[in-house]
């Protein structure tokens, strides 16, 4: 039984068409000094048809930070449930507990799940899912507990700023205590998914009964101020237009300035299969990929680590994302779910060997690292230092 979806909402993909006569000159000289740019020179960097240029900025700036070491870690992907309440347009989640394909887990077969990819070099578990309209506060926390009972090393970040919303109204807790809560029963930091786009033109039309954009970003601070660490996301490839990304980056710019809580910022590529949006519009292209990598490490000059995540936007181009401002791979990974459902094609994992080969490969050095960053093994060394 296929989801229904709304029918009245746009399917176009805004016009993006590079003018090849921007001027970065100006922009550069920013960039060579160190300097914020603005907002306007945010949308240049976008329109402009130099991808090279905009790419070499980028690397600029990554090389600064980081030189050739590239990271990753050693990681395992947990879906506990594909059942969803909110029933977003830009997502494959199944919003019906009872359609083909749906599974929902309990803390036991979480457990079990997550035993069958377990090795002990893997260093955290990644846990994100829908919001699940007959499970009870109590069933995510005992989630938790399950698996830092049965894996009491493994670093546990799970939950994105939607789901740690809808945690707190299930509980009829505040922010604060449902993140007092969750910590106890074992999580360990957030990642950064349910973001989208800031917007609230787009947001009307990709997740309307998802939390807001000045919501997501209030969790979020709530969540750095109790010291709780978390990402953070941008799904590009939609509705959306340059000025629409820019916006969006500038508030997570700016909510860092406020807490300094994320860790990574992650660009998320859209894929429309299985969503209203089929048909209508294709997967992005690499130029556009590449662009969103480096223009995002241009503009968030405050964020530490920008991720190219070879899930989404394919292994090849997320290579090439190294030398256009990336930092980070994500991880090994294995049996992620979300991705898939909406027809990404990148593959199920690497293994620890082959992702270190992939960074090789593009003049980068492999440095394995902790989820927060604040470990890091380069291959060949001691111990974690």
């Amino acid at each position: 039984m296929a989801r229904k979806f709304r029918e009245d909402i746009p399917r176009d993909r805004p016009a993006k068409r590079p003018s090849i006569n921007v001027d970065l000159s100006d922009i550069a000289g920013k960039v060579d000094a160190g300097e914020r740019l603005s907002p306007e020179e945010g949308v240049q960097l976008f329109e402009s048809a130099d991808l090279l240029t905009v790419g070499l900025l980028a690397n600029l700036v990554r090389e600064r930070r980081h030189g050739d070491d590239t990271y990753y870690n050693i990681n395992r992907h947990l879906n506990p449930t594909n059942v969803c309440v909110v029933g977003c347009e830009l997502c494959a989640y199944q919003d019906n507990v009872k359609a083909p394909g749906t599974w929902s887990y309990s803390p036991e077969e979480c457990v079990e799940i997550a035993r069958r990819d377990y090795t002990p070099e893997v260093t955290e578990f990644h846990i994100v899912g829908g919001l699940h309209p007959h499970w009870k506060f109590d069933v995510y926390v005992d989630i938790l507990k399950a698996l830092k009972k049965a894996f009491p090393d493994v670093h546990l970040k799970a939950f994105t700023m939607v789901e740690i919303d809808w945690l707190a109204r299930l509980a009829k807790l505040s922010i604060e205590d449902t993140v007092d809560t969750l910590r106890e029963a074992g999580l360990d930091s957030c990642p950064g998914g349910g973001a989208e786009v800031f917007v609230p033109r787009v947001h009307e039309i990709i997740a309307h009964n998802k939390i807001n954009g000045d919501r997501w970003l209030e969790v979020a601070g709530i969540c750095h101020e109790k010291g709780l660490r978390t990402n953070a996301t941008m799904l590009y490839g939609h509705v959306e237009t340059y000025a629409e990304r820019i916006e969006h980056l500038v508030r997570l710019r700016e909510q860092q300035d406020k807490t300094s809580g994320f860790d990574c910022f992650i660009p998320l590529a859209f894929h429309p299969e299985n969503t209203p949006f089929e048909g209508h519009m294709g997967p992005t292209d690499g130029f556009d990929d590449l662009k969103v990598i480096a223009v995002s490490r241009l503009m968030l000059d405050n964020f530490d680590h920008i991720k190219s995540y070879w899930v989404m936007m394919t292994q090849k181009i997320a290579q090439v994302g190294l030398r256009f401002g990336a930092n980070d791979l994500d991880g090994t990974i294995i049996d992620e779910r979300i991705t898939k459902a909406a027809g990404g094609v990148a593959g199920a994992g690497m293994t620890r060997a082959q992702i270190e080969s992939f960074i090789r490969e593009a003049g980068r050095t492999p440095v394995e690292r902790n989820t927060t960053y604040t470990e890091f093994k380069a291959r060949g060394e001691g111990a974690l230092a």
